[in-house]
């Protein structure tokens, strides 16, 4: 192990260690070569002093804030900065107000930093759109949250969207062993780190710099209390209980519904636990799960294997019966016999196709024959006149009995695949339909 000398304050005051270490230049910040890469879009823009409206969407922790920061300067701009969970309108019409006395005193641009813009509604949005419009700021709003669903179209049309990526466990390391040589520089007390320790913290880290730092910063402050060391052990010690990015109302929770899904699809039983760990892990409610896997069974198994609808039925009521953990063993169960499953989308097809011509042919009546009488009258007005029962007639089919309404074309929407159960279903209907 190293001995490194490392410090935890600064003249004028105790700030974070991740405040601390913020990036003050490009060429500081770790990640996003994507975007600041030589050559990369971003790059080139600030390269050219060229500000324009933009939305920094990405996981927390990969830099928003900082980016946001570094174009302000870069471009000589005045940097003002909102949290939409706390401010609103009143509080950007000051910034606004502020920014068309500095354009008009030094024709200085300012730049408003909006983070978590997601959080204002479609009117608090829209307040600051014609001064966004007409370049009295320079927005730039910072977002966990899909773009396309949270911000409104007239916004999203002015402002160009960088999308920044979670940080590789590299990356990280990075971060941190810069944090350490910036303490060392600041002169504290010195303080031993291995490579298992660090290796475990940019781990924990799960991709979040700032997390990743607030790691570093407990583990310090428990060296200097101990034996002066971080080892595996502090660094085990501070990143117990995981941390992975999992919003259950946001874009990680869809997308990873969506991975599910099609790794059933796929028939990947290993990925398909993969991806149910991992929403389950990271705190999804099992009963939405398990809702899902029965829309699974419906759309993409069917009647390939029916079985599949019950045994998915089974595991919703087995987690209502257990509960967690024993019953999301069930929804595994489930998840996996599906996966292994025949599959046929041929139902999910056939009741789109004919939801769509219920819509397009509006309401055409029932044929008479096809109507009940359970009075006289309604035997007097012809209902079930002519009615073919099908148990009379041979192999219970009434061969060229017409069930669609009258003035309607007889449609197929129903095509059974050559996969499970459904073989034998299309050779028993091309038996019934060869006799029409």
């Amino acid at each position: 192990m190293a001995d490194l000398d490392l410090s935890s304050r600064e003249v004028g005051g105790w700030r974070p260690l991740a405040d601390r270490m913020r990036p003050g230049s490009l060429d500081e910040f770790v990640a996003q070569s994507h975007l600041l890469a030589p050559g990369k879009p971003l790059r080139r823009m600030l390269e050219g002093r060229s500000l324009h409206s933009m939305i920094l969407w990405g996981p927390p922790g990969t830099g928003k804030t900082t980016l946001a920061r570094l174009v302000a300067r870069t471009c000589d701009a005045e940097f003002v900065a909102l949290s939409a969970v706390m401010a609103g309108v009143k509080d950007v019409r000051a910034v606004v107000e502020q920014a068309q006395v500095l354009r008009r005193q030094s024709g200085r641009q300012t730049v408003l930093f909006l983070d978590e813009v997601h959080r204002f509604n479609k009117s608090q949005q829209d307040a600051f759109l014609p001064f966004v419009e007409d370049g009295t700021v320079c927005f730039i709003g910072a977002t966990t949250e899909n773009p396309s669903f949270e911000i409104n179209s007239a916004l999203l049309s002015r402002a160009r969207v960088y999308v920044l990526r979670a940080l590789a466990p590299e990356d990280v390391k990075v971060v941190l062993q810069r944090a350490l040589a910036h303490e060392v520089e600041a002169g504290a007390g010195a303080v031993r780190i291995d490579a298992e320790a660090l290796e475990t913290l940019s781990r924990a880290a799960d991709g979040d710099a700032r997390r990743a730092l607030n790691l570093l910063e407990v583990a310090l402050d428990l060296a200097r209390a101990g034996d002066g060391a971080i080892t595996e052990a502090v660094a085990g010690e501070v990143s117990a209980g995981g941390y992975r990015r999992f919003d259950k109302k946001g874009e990680q929770f869809y997308d990873q519904i969506s991975a599910l899904h099609k790794a059933v699809r796929g028939s990947d039983p290993d990925a398909s636990l993969y991806w149910l760990c991992r929403m389950l892990d990271g705190g999804c409610d099992p009963r939405y799960v398990a809702r899902r896997v029965l829309r699974m069974a419906s759309e993409d198994i069917g009647n390939a294997d029916p079985r599949a609808l019950a045994l998915a039925l089974q595991a919703c009521e087995t987690y209502e019966r257990l509960g967690s953990p024993e019953g999301e063993l069930a929804i595994a169960q489930a998840v996996v016999f599906m996966a292994c499953a025949a599959k046929s989308n041929a139902v999910y097809v056939a009741f789109g196709a004919a939801m769509e011509d219920a819509r397009k042919h509006g309401t055409l009546d029932v044929p008479l024959r096809l109507r009940n009488a359970p009075t006289g009258l309604m035997k007097g007005l012809g209902y079930g006149k002519g009615y073919r029962y099908a148990h009379d007639e041979p192999d219970a089919y009434a061969a060229g009995e017409k069930y669609f309404p009258d003035g309607m074309e007889p449609a197929r929407y129903y095509e059974p695949v050559d996969r499970g159960l459904e073989i034998r279903i299309r050779e028993a209907l091309e038996r019934l339909r060869s006799r029409k």
